[in-house]
């Protein structure tokens, strides 16, 4: 596994601002922006073919911007048609295979949803789906950390228990922590000092030390209503209280990646990225 020494800020895709856009283009971009991480977005299918995923680790290496991946949306490994739970499990698979090509480090998705069913029974199904994703991964000497990501409806199975359970039971996990999900899954809750504190300090008991140096996280600006996420927002438009979050994550001397996933992409990772270099703790 890459190790990571400090707190990395990135996109996730490629900047808008890239001129003739395309992924190497996009990590040229970063760089010159002054960023260090970029999230390859396989919003709908793994597009990048491994040859591609070859030049891209050169390009990367050669900047030092960090890679992430976020898997495709149509992943549901609780989904009730053995077709879905398996295409879901290539497209993971697929994801990690790919960045790990490219020389990455994380890949992120969305694990699945309850359907109205015992939630106890759907974490060991989803465990058991992780466990075999995980298995096969081993088998062909991938080495990316996989992560299911925390959830902004209360819908979809990803609780930071969940999350934290499923790290401790599965070699190779760790959590995603998306704090604009978190904030949107409790309605409105997770926007304090002491409550990210609270999550931080968890993460670490159950956890270890490891999991606040190998952090996967997603910071924007978000939308929610009594059902949870909506859309997500930039940063100043608003009710995140990013600044303390930040503050918080120097305090707990936090590694690993920062992805904006705000509209904005580039102007809030580097609006946190200037923040997080001001705070003193």
């Amino acid at each position: 596994m890459i190790k990571i020494n400090k707190l990395r800020f990135g996109t996730a895709g490629i900047p808008l601002s890239t001129p003739k856009p395309s992924t190497i283009t996009g990590i040229e971009q970063v760089r010159k922006l002054g960023l260090d991480a970029m999230e390859l977005e396989f919003v709908r299918r793994v597009n990048i073919k491994p040859e591609m995923a070859k030049k891209i680790k050169y390009v990367a290496q050669k900047n030092d911007v960090l890679l992430t991946a976020h898997a495709p949306y149509y992943i549901n490994l609780n989904a009730t048609e053995k077709a879905k739970v398996e295409a879901s499990k290539r497209r993971i698979i697929q994801s990690a295979e790919r960045l790990y090509e490219a020389g990455g480090w994380s890949v992120v998705f969305h694990a699945g949803y309850y359907l109205n069913q015992d939630p106890s029974k759907v974490y060991e199904k989803i465990k058991s789906e992780i466990k075999d994703i995980v298995r096969v991964l081993q088998d062909k000497g991938i080495d990316v950390w996989i992560r299911p990501e925390l959830t902004g409806k209360p819908t979809q199975f990803g609780s930071l228990k969940e999350l934290i359970r499923i790290s401790q039971e599965v070699e190779g996990v760790l959590p995603a922590i998306d704090f604009a999900h978190c904030h949107a899954r409790n309605k409105g809750r997770y926007n304090s000092t002491e409550e990210w504190r609270e999550m931080l300090s968890l993460i670490e008991k159950e956890l270890g030390r490891e999991a606040l140096d190998n952090m996967h996280i997603h910071i924007s600006g978000i939308n929610y209503s009594e059902k949870g996420e909506k859309n997500h927002l930039n940063l100043q438009e608003s009710d995140m209280k990013w600044e303390d979050l930040l503050r918080v994550l120097k305090e707990f001397r936090v590694k690993g990646v920062i992805i904006s996933e705000s509209p904005n992409i580039e102007g809030d990772a580097l609006l946190m990225k200037k923040k997080y270099e001001e705070i003193k703790v």
